[in-house]
């Protein structure tokens, strides 16, 4: 059936995506049975699938043990590459690190969850590992807390109603009512930041990125642990050199799309 009534809905390609979504952080090899319950399919419809996927190089079948392959990072790569984010932001942020001595990243917002694009880290104990690719609930993190305030009241009740698919769940569970407030600050000083909001141990400041008609397209932080970092620390010291850094990337991201683009006519 249609998720949503639109004819143009192709059922098939979002079963597929389903069956990749499925394979998680602890999930790395399923049989067959758990793809079809993981990714809530009949199994029939779960072994064609997987048996497309196989055949086309994204995923392996190991005696009936079903795993991802290298290959389906070509579909994350060619998202990256397709902004170009990752060349732009990278010696920014690899700046911040030097400087602040933390780990810095950028997200993008995806339904009510915040999705790691770019990420210099540097080698401390963290209480929740992240990767290229990581989810948190967006009200939780200071990078979601800027990504959603940029919003326009419908964009964040659209947000809101999708369910996290982070698989994580955060010590902050605001109320509409205290997450509005909260947006409404964030929007009147720019920047956000929580204080183990997300889990024990993690605060972080975040800066938007914005393009160069002023929209935010994406968030910038520096995160660190609170047995290290204090909040004073994070705000008085970090965060003049993360509003630095977000406004460069947001100028190369600019520049970089209003770049001139030359056509090669062949004679």
């Amino acid at each position: 059936m249609r998720r949503d009534g639109n004819p143009e809905f192709i059922e098939a390609l979002a079963r597929g995506l389903d069956v990749l979504r499925c394979f998680e952080p602890g999930r790395a090899s399923m049989t067959l049975s758990e793809v079809a319950a993981a990714a809530e399919l009949a199994r029939p419809t779960a072994r064609r699938i997987l048996i497309t996927l196989e055949q086309l190089g994204y995923v392996r079948n190991d005696g009936g043990a079903f795993s991802l392959t290298p290959r389906v990072l070509e579909l994350g790569m060619a998202y990256i590459g397709s902004v170009n984010l990752w060349d732009l932001a990278h010696p920014h942020l690899r700046e911040l690190v030097r400087q602040t001595g933390e780990s810095c990243s950028i997200a993008q917002l995806d339904g009510s969850d915040v999705v790691y694009v770019a990420r210099v880290a540097v080698p401390k104990l963290v209480t929740l590992a992240v990767t290229i690719g990581t989810r948190f609930p967006a009200p939780a993190t200071s990078l979601g807390k800027v990504l959603l305030a940029a919003l326009s009241p419908g964009e964040l009740d659209a947000a809101l109603a999708e369910p996290s698919r982070a698989g994580v769940t955060s010590r902050w569970q605001p109320g509409r009512a205290e997450l509005d407030a909260e947006l409404r600050e964030v929007r009147a000083r720019g920047w956000a930041a929580t204080d183990e909001q997300l889990a024990l141990g993690i605060r972080s400041v975040a800066a938007p990125i914005r393009d160069g008609d002023g929209r935010v397209v994406a968030a910038v932080n520096v995160n660190a642990h609170a047995a290290e970092t204090s909040m004073e620390t994070l705000v008085d010291h970090h965060l003049p050199l993360l509003l630095h850094a977000a406004s460069a990337i947001g100028a190369d991201w600019a520049a970089w799309h209003n770049r001139p683009l030359e056509t090669v006519v062949e004679g």
